[in-house]
């Protein structure tokens, strides 16, 4: 099942496929005399996935912060979804965030609301849907990520690969062009990742969603990068490798010392010679 959209036909033909959906030109960024990006520049394709590594405090979470608005660079420029965002104002921002959607460290779920009322919180609080819409909604997409029996029950009841996966789920519960993931396979075991490994790449093979994915989980990293997802004639979805032309749709980034030590295809971060990627990767 596709999920219908709610955007304008001309936006939406705007940012099709091949178009970018995130520019970064130039953006810098410290606090005090800290340098946490230095003259940072990349462009993001939509229905892409960009793969963001680097050791800790190398200013992969606030890229993503820096695309939700929630930084502002100290210089460069910033594209999300067509707009320059970094000199709008918190109520412009307000409205190109409602195309966003974020899978915070650890899900973040809300430990009182029921996983419906966590799936369908942006729907409730932020727009006039109808109650029964929402829930429709929330059924839709709980469905969507195999989780539809669990609608009705408390985030303590579910396990952590499951409170992740709801985190998803409340991310593209409004229908949103661009994923951001920070983080979203930490602390689990490798079984239970790989469930939050394919949700990812359902979205974005099966609902053309653009994703931004920032780990240091090497195994999840490259797996999302070289697995695709289909939907097979019985109506089945299946995860499978990915053919070289699909594997390039997912790129790496790699941060170091402010800025990009390397950005390239998975094959091409496993083949690189250089002393700082081979002793990351190892």
């Amino acid at each position: 099942m596709a999920f219908a959209t709610a955007r304008s036909p001309e936006l939406d033909e705007a940012l099709g496929p091949g178009s970018p959906i995130v520019v970064f030109d130039k953006v810098s960024l410290a606090f005090d005399d800290k340098v946490v990006l230095r003259d940072i520049s990349f462009t993001m394709i939509a229905g892409h996935t960009k793969i963001i590594l680097g050791a800790s405090g190398s200013g992969k979470s606030t890229i993503l912060k820096l695309i939700l608005g929630l930084l502002r660079p100290d210089s460069g420029l910033i594209w999300v979804n067509g707009e320059r965002v970094d000199l709008m104002s918190e109520s412009e921002l307000m409205r190109v965030r409602a195309d966003l959607g974020m899978v915070f460290q650890e899900g973040a779920l809300f430990d009182s609301l029921t996983v419906a009322e966590n799936v369908g919180y942006k729907l409730y609080e932020e727009t006039d849907m109808p109650l029964d819409a929402v829930r429709r909604r929330v059924e839709e997409v709980l469905g969507f990520i195999g989780l539809g029996e669990y609608i009705d029950r408390m985030p303590s009841e579910l396990s952590g690969g499951q409170r992740r996966r709801v985190a998803i789920a409340r991310a593209m519960s409004a229908k949103p062009r661009l994923l951001l993931y920070d983080e979203p396979t930490t602390g689990l075991d490798p079984i239970t990742a790989t469930t939050v490994d394919h949700e990812i790449i359902k979205l974005r093979d099966l609902e053309n969603v653009s994703s931004i994915l920032v780990t240091h989980q090497l195994r999840d990293a490259f797996y999302v990068a070289t697995h695709e997802a289909i939907r097979r004639d019985d109506g089945l979805i299946q995860i499978r490798p990915a053919d070289a032309d699909k594997a390039e749709e997912a790129e790496f980034i790699m941060l170091k010392d402010g800025g990009i030590a390397f950005e390239g295809h998975a094959a091409d971060l496993r083949a690189s010679s250089d002393p700082y990627l081979k002793t990351f990767l190892s």
